[in-house]
């Protein structure tokens, strides 16, 4: 069963250059999971949230490529909010959690890698069925 405690920031290598920097993740090396999918969210009006969900399977890696957003992860118990503002940093988040991003700033681009291919059948939508799976030992 996973726990907030196996959530984590991982610092991605970055190339300083003054024509640019570069920084990259690698399957299996940081990010820890064979990319089965890959996404992004933009254009969040102020004020809305995206996520707010939890995953049977799947895992996620979350890197804010431009501009900044929280993501609050719950593991049925605690809770922690973790800012990312910097493409050399992504978030590792298991399956068996609770998610949401919020506080999307201006032009903010939110760049998700995921361990499945999309499934509607692998999404916990409702935060009480959550509560419920993780009392029950079921995600």
């Amino acid at each position: 069963m996973a726990s907030i405690d196996d959530v984590k920031i991982i610092e991605l290598p970055k190339f300083l250059d003054a024509r640019g920097n570069l920084s990259f993740v690698e399957q299996n090396k940081h990010i820890p999971f064979e990319i089965k999918r890959t996404y992004w969210i933009y254009d969040v009006p102020g004020g809305e949230a995206r996520g707010a969900h939890a995953f049977y399977q799947n895992q996620e890696f979350i890197v804010a490529l431009s501009g900044s957003f929280d993501v609050v992860v719950d593991d049925g118990q605690n809770k922690i909010t973790y800012t990312l503002n910097r493409s050399y940093y992504g978030l590792y988040v298991p399956a068996g959690l609770w998610r949401e991003i919020n506080n999307f700033s201006t032009n903010s681009l939110a760049l998700e890698f995921g361990s499945e291919h999309y499934d509607e059948a692998d999404y916990v939508y409702e935060y009480e069925d959550f509560l419920k799976l993780k009392k029950d030992g079921k995600i």
